[in-house]
């Protein structure tokens, strides 16, 4: 009996695989709007009403792309980060934009979905995508809490942040659990308009917003000091 039951499990994460690639296909060939259980259900010679036994929704296959996706995302980025010296805040930053960078390139399609232009009708689950959805961000986080210990934490551009900027910042380190003594707001505001640029310089090359011209490594690792400067002096 528990055979039998091995045996349909192994099927049914075969079958749940597969239609999952499928719909990653999808995402290339017609966007995440138009993703469809139908048109993966004729794929696998299969009736739509048997697909959706496996995944529910389109919804629900969604939000198994995502989540996948920022798997993905996450792991490169920790990986590459976690080699540098704890102590090189500037090849920390370096590791996680290069490597942000490259991702985004060999998986443009996957970063759309991520970064691009919200899916009309869908609302991501905070309790599924969140925790993948924050590897990143939660690296990142850690840097700047690194960054102010070792007391290179960059000068604010403005001596005082706007007071709605400054109560933001202070509502983010209460989400955190971090205090202003670990992560003072005005590095949590630079930190967030340091991310803010390298998502941009990414996405702008992948979706070559500025033209094929204005693409390459070289450009992106000028975008990628002048953000780190917001954040180390």
């Amino acid at each position: 009996m528990s055979t039998t039951r091995g045996v349909r499990a192994e099927n049914r994460e075969r079958l749940e695989a597969e239609i999952v690639r499928l719909g990653r296909a999808q995402l290339a060939e017609v966007g995440p709007a138009a993703l469809s259980l139908r048109a993966v259900a004729r794929e696998l010679g299969m009736a739509s009403s048997a697909v959706y036994r496996y995944v529910p929704s389109r919804d629900a296959l969604l939000t198994r792309l995502i989540v996948e996706s920022y798997d993905s995302l996450g792991q490169a980025v920790e990986e590459a980060e976690a080699v540098v010296d704890r102590s090189d805040l500037a090849g920390r930053w370096h590791a996680v934009g290069t490597t942000l960078r490259r991702w985004a390139l060999a998986h443009p399609h996957d970063w759309a979905l991520l970064y691009g232009t919200p899916v009309p009708g869908y609302d991501a689950p905070a309790e599924k995508t969140g925790p993948a959805g924050t590897r990143v961000t939660s690296l990142l986080i850690g840097l700047l809490v690194d960054i102010a210990g070792s007391g290179r934490a960059a000068t604010p551009h403005r001596a005082e942040p706007a007071d709605e900027a400054e109560q933001l910042a202070r509502t983010v380190l209460g989400q955190l659990g971090l205090d202003e003594q670990q992560l003072p707001p005005a590095l949590v505001l630079a930190g967030l308009a340091a991310w803010t640029l390298l998502v941009g310089a990414v996405s702008s090359e992948v979706f070559e917003q500025q033209g094929p011209q204005l693409v390459g490594a070289a450009l992106f690792d000028h975008q990628l000091v002048l953000a780190l400067s917001l954040i180390v002096a």
